[in-house]
């Protein structure tokens, strides 16, 4: 795949968890060719020292009950932009598609007349867990992991996820945008039938100089986050695989031999 940006277009970039060196050779060259950036909070900031110098950078972060930028003015934005033909980069945490909000912009883009390029990214979903040594598969014991977004807790009639059910599902649940939630989700997902002791890892800053990863159980899980005072970008994975450790020979899950 060739990466080109041409005058009047949007290219969406997924720019992976937050080490920069994470981000695809296709991300960074739309990078260096961008003559305007829309950057999230959550995107690596040292990648836009590889902007040109002439590129505008545009800051649309949403900081957690801080500064927002709603979604509808960085559409009209990425509108705009392509509009006065410029080479236009969404640049992004993560995955575009992957709770990033990104087939809003390329809808918004589209319905504009305004062509939309995707770089898919490394999402943290899956980054993370492996950063911190948790597989979220093993043919031995979990075929499957499910990821869903915390950020509204469950009783909140915005909720669509069936917690109750993932509990009885038998794959590894990841848990994105949950921090403030947990004290609720936690309870849902014993209801459902997962017992207290269920494994959990707990992955703070996934990829950064500053990642921290701890086990804990279900049942303690909400007490051990406000104990490590955990805050965003985090995530939670629930179940089996949460408790295997590969690098100690006791703890490690079943092989072949």
């Amino acid at each position: 795949m060739t990466t080109t940006l041409l005058p009047g277009t949007v290219t969406l970039v997924g720019a992976g968890p937050g080490d920069p060196e994470l981000v695809t050779v296709a991300g960074l060259r739309a990078v260096q060719q961008a003559e305007v950036i829309l950057y999230d909070r959550l995107a690596p900031q040292d990648l836009l020292s590889e902007a040109s110098d002439d590129a505008e950078l545009v800051p649309v972060g949403k900081i957690p009950r801080g500064h927002y930028v709603p979604q509808e003015e960085i559409n009209q934005l990425l509108v705009a932009h392509a509009r006065e033909g410029r080479k236009v980069v969404r640049l992004k945490g993560g995955d575009s598609f992957v709770f990033g909000r990104g087939s809003e912009e390329w809808q918004a883009c589209a319905e504009a007349g305004i062509p939309v390029r995707v770089i898919p990214g490394v999402s943290s979903a899956t980054a993370g867990p492996a950063l911190a040594g948790i597989p979220l598969t093993h043919r031995h014991l979990v075929q499957g992991f499910t990821v869903v977004s915390g950020h509204v807790s469950p009783s909140d009639e915005r909720s669509e996820v069936p917690w109750r059910q993932l509990a009885k599902d038998r794959l590894t649940l990841v848990i994105l945008m949950g921090v403030a939630h947990m004290r609720d989700i936690a309870p849902e997902l014993m209801a459902g039938g997962l017992p207290a002791d269920t494994p959990v890892r707990v992955v703070s800053n996934a990829s950064l100089a500053s990642q921290e990863s701890w086990r804990t159980t279900l049942g303690d899980a909400v007490a051990d986050m406000d104990a490590h005072h955990v805050r965003p970008p985090a995530l939670v994975v629930v179940g089996t695989l949460a408790g295997v450790d590969l690098s100690h020979p006791d703890h490690r899950a079943p092989s072949d031999h």
